[in-house]
């Protein structure tokens, strides 16, 4: 079975899909080599000579990655690299299996046109939260490093120290930091905000988020109002009503005011990021303040936020960084090949591509097979858009 790893074409990404630190246990599992376009893993810190001393081939030519391997991975699929993707949809064939992030429930085109290519696609970003699939948790592994890089930026934009200090020119008072959304991103956000001596608060509509929020240091923002069914069967936050929306904004004016740094990883799977931090707000915060949209990508938290660009509004720093992970690639890489290569085991048996449809994590993962968009949602979601 050869898998073969193409380099990435989306602008700024820096990550690769396969490590050289995981090649010895695809060759050993499941029987896989690993074809790589050259320079695949430069930008992540990995030379092609580290690919070969772990067993791979090395090709320049992307058209033979296509045209070789049986399965083809990449960090991002067409569905999150539209513009730069397309170019390989001549590349897909009937039997290609696809596996990358491709955002098939806000990219439905995208899924059409990988079908009607005949491949097989997989979106990482659909993996079941449910205990077994952990170690294939690409969206979680990738938003540790988002919620860690998130803080470091904050506190180079933040003309304060995060620490309280007690020196001889007086005492220094600790950064107040206000983390919005308490899943994986604001978690590892909170842990770091508290190694650098922050005071942080959090919030989640989820209330099940509080304990785990307090375990980390920080205090849980209580805000008194009741969400809807918070969580989805897969572990991901549900999307609420506009009433919600513009009541849990009311409650938390006065919180992100008295912030020194307000971080928000607000997300729903398929939508737009919601609009949780008005430009009133902004307005609120102390000139110097600065806001870290780690929900940028899909449209922001915040209202000012401009995807891919820092600006300043009244003194307060608004920064919305994208692709947050391709910022720390050589780690970002790593945890994301760990995932890839523990799926990949999950579907290749003895050098043979075996989909188990019962098996959940191959079924809820699986977007496109046999010419048509198989999965439910995605499937449902298109045959809205065509009824529209």
């Amino acid at each position: 079975m050869i898998v073969g790893v193409p380099t990435e074409t989306f602008p700024g990404e820096r990550r690769v899909a396969l490590t050289p630190h995981v090649l010895a246990t695809l060759t050993k599992r499941s029987a896989i080599e690993v074809l790589l376009q050259s320079g695949a893993g430069d930008a992540a810190g990995f030379p092609d000579a580290a690919y070969v001393e772990s067993g791979a081939r090395i090709t320049s030519s992307r058209d033979e990655i296509f045209a070789t391997a049986e399965i083809v991975v990449q960090v991002r699929g067409f569905g999150t690299n539209p513009e730069h993707g397309r170019a390989d949809l001549q590349r897909l064939r009937d039997g290609l299996v696809v596996i990358g992030l491709q955002d098939p429930l806000a990219s439905l085109d995208a899924a059409r046109l990988q079908a009607e290519g005949g491949a097989t696609v997989f979106g990482l970003e659909l993996i079941p939260r449910i205990t077994r699939a952990q170690s294939m948790d690409v969206l979680s592994s990738q938003a540790s490093i988002a919620g860690y890089k998130a803080v470091i930026l904050a506190a180079e934009a933040l003309p304060k120290i995060f620490p309280m200090m007690m020196t001889a020119a007086g005492t220094i008072s600790p950064a107040r930091v206000f983390i919005i959304g308490a899943a994986v991103a604001g978690l590892q956000a909170i842990a770091t905000a508290r190694r650098l001596g922050s005071v942080v608060h959090a919030y989640d509509i989820r209330a099940a988020a509080r304990e785990a929020v307090e375990s980390l240091g920080a205090k849980f923002v209580e805000l008194p109002i009741e969400a809807g069914e918070a969580e989805s069967k897969g572990g991901y936050a549900k999307a609420q009503d506009e009433d919600f929306y513009r009541r849990q904004r009311e409650m938390m004016h006065g919180v992100i005011a008295e912030s020194d740094i307000v971080i928000t990883t607000a997300a729903v799977p398929g939508r737009p990021a919601p609009t949780l931090v008005t430009a009133e707000m902004v307005e609120a915060m102390a000139p110097g303040s600065v806001i870290v949209d780690v929900a940028a990508e899909r449209g922001g938290n915040c209202a000012l936020t401009r995807p891919g660009e820092t600006i300043e509004h009244k003194g307060v720093r608004i920064m919305g960084p994208i692709d947050l992970p391709s910022t720390v690639p050589f780690h970002a890489s790593q945890m994301f090949a760990k995932n890839v290569a523990t799926f990949l085991a999950q579907i290749v048996k003895d050098g043979q591509l075996h989909l188990d449809l019962d098996d959940e994590v191959v079924r809820e993962t699986l977007v496109a097979r046999g010419g048509a968009v198989v999965h439910p949602r995605v499937r449902e979601a298109l045959e809205s858009a065509a009824s529209a």
